[in-house]
């Protein structure tokens, strides 16, 4: 992996967010290609419960100011940065106090999920994007994991289709078991349209639940892993039909030969 670039961007990573299985591989897989000599970054949304002063974020001023839109409304983006102790590894933020601020990651206090998750999701994607064209960093690979990341692969595929920067960059999803109940905002694949995205790419989301989240994620990637063990027999059987090359759950002692090889043989 000697000097391929790899851009990471995930709902969750450790060490800003609790332990779960998104947010231990979030961590590990750039950290295994980073310790392989390859270039790598990692994104994730800058939220309310992330401990600023503890992780040592701050504001690049430089990245920050632009405004995204998202259904039609102006939102500011706020580019934060951090980096990983002892790892050389740098994090990036995307922040908006609208989306963001609030102390918890995509539930309230009563469980139920932020109605407007939809459109953080949006956001999210294209606050990712238009970040990495104003750093002018090429990667080779965007390699996606958790749910509120899925639509960056269909913003790469239909809203950025023209962007030269990213010509030649590879997407691979990271597919998980674990999930959320119900489903976001009804009006999803609206605003996803809204930006000019064909309705026939993410038709399934008129149910925007977890798993047709991820079905889109899918058919907008280039490759995909199956990063859970107990993956769904639906799912499973939509990647396994979906012809896109896919990579088969390894455990956690055996999985960075087979990253590795797959990214090295299938993917680029």
């Amino acid at each position: 992996m000697e000097d391929k670039r790899i851009l990471y961007v995930s709902s969750e990573v450790v060490p800003y967010l609790a332990e779960n299985e998104v947010s231990i591989m979030s961590y590990d897989v750039p950290k295994m290609v980073n310790d392989q000599g390859g270039q790598i970054r990692i994104f994730m949304p800058r939220y309310g419960n992330i401990n600023e002063r503890r992780h040592q974020l701050h504001e690049v001023i430089r990245l920050s100011g632009m405004n995204l839109v998202v259904n039609d409304l102006d939102m500011p983006l706020i580019i934060k940065v951090a980096s990983i102790p002892k790892e050389r590894i740098q994090v990036y933020f995307i922040d908006n106090d609208e989306y963001f601020k609030r102390k918890a990651t995509f539930t309230d206090e009563e469980g139920k999920l932020y109605e407007d998750n939809d459109e953080r999701a949006i956001f999210f994607a294209k606050g990712v994007v238009e970040t990495v064209k104003k750093l002018n960093w090429v990667p080779d690979i965007i390699h996606v994991h958790g749910w509120l990341a899925s639509l960056l692969p269909v913003y790469m595929k239909h809203y950025y289709k023209d962007e030269a920067l990213f010509s030649n960059t590879k997407i691979v999803t990271s597919v998980y078991a674990q999930s959320f109940d119900g489903a976001l905002n009804s009006e999803l694949l609206n605003k996803i349209k809204f930006d000019g995205v064909p309705e026939d790419s993410i038709s399934v989301l008129k149910e925007p639940n977890y798993e047709n989240l991820i079905k889109v994620a899918i058919h907008n990637s280039d490759a995909v892993i199956v990063a859970s063990e107990n993956l769904s027999s639906s799912l499973t059987e939509f990647i396994e039909s979906s012809e896109k090359p896919f990579l088969s759950f390894f455990p956690k002692e055996d999985y960075a030969e087979h990253y590795l090889n797959f990214y090295k043989n299938k993917v680029l």
